[in-house]
This record gives C-alpha cells, structure tokens and sequence, in this order.
C-alpha cells in the first residue's frame, strides 16, 4: 500500500456516518448487507447515505454486488488487512514485543 491509498482510506473512515457503516459492515462479513439496511442503520435518507457510500467505495473500502433486486454492500477486509498492516509495519522499529498488546487485543474478541 502506498502513502495515497492510506490517507483515502483513512479520510474516508473519519466521519462518524461512514466509520459506522464500514464497522457494521465488517460485523456483517462475510454475507454483508443490503444498502437499504444501511441506509436504516444510519437513519439518513437514501441520497445522503449514497454519498457516504460511494466515498467508501471510491477508498476501496467497500465493495458492491447485486443479489436478485437488492444491492449488497461489503467491507473489503483485504484493504482493511492492508490499511492495518501499512499503519503498523514499523511498529516500535521491528521490536516484536512492543507490539504485543496490540496484537493480542486483535486476536482475543
């Protein structure tokens, strides 16, 4: 990952609407959800959510399908598992055990 595709993904990730939806999103993998539920969960209206939507999916964060009339949205965890690991590469100078906590918080829940 380079230093662009990071800071997309991190600017789309900072508004709460949208943090909310990719977190919900990541909660739902590997069915994902339909845009309508989203758009409930948010308590937006449809045109608004949309907007949110599409800046996740511009970062690549969120990616799209259609199931029979409804369009399913996912998180992309292979993005997210790239996003992490470019924010956390350099962890304490390659010192391990430093970022053992974190690593254990990932793994516990």
């Amino acid at each position: 990952m380079d230093t662009e595709s990071a800071l997309s993904m991190l600017a789309a990730l900072a508004h709460p609407t949208r943090l909310e939806a990719f977190r919900l999103l990541v909660r739902n993998e590997p069915d994902g959800l339909a845009t309508g539920a989203l758009v409930d969960a948010s308590q937006l209206s449809q045109s608004t959510f949309s907007s949110h939507l599409a800046i996740l999916a511009k970062a690549g964060l969120v990616q799209s399908r259609k199931q029979g009339r409804q369009q399913i949205q996912r998180a992309d965890i292979d993005a997210l598992r790239a996003l992490l690991v470019y924010l956390a590469r350099d962890c304490c100078e390659g010192r391990t055990e430093l970022c053992a906590p974190l690593l254990a918080e990932l793994t516990c829940c």
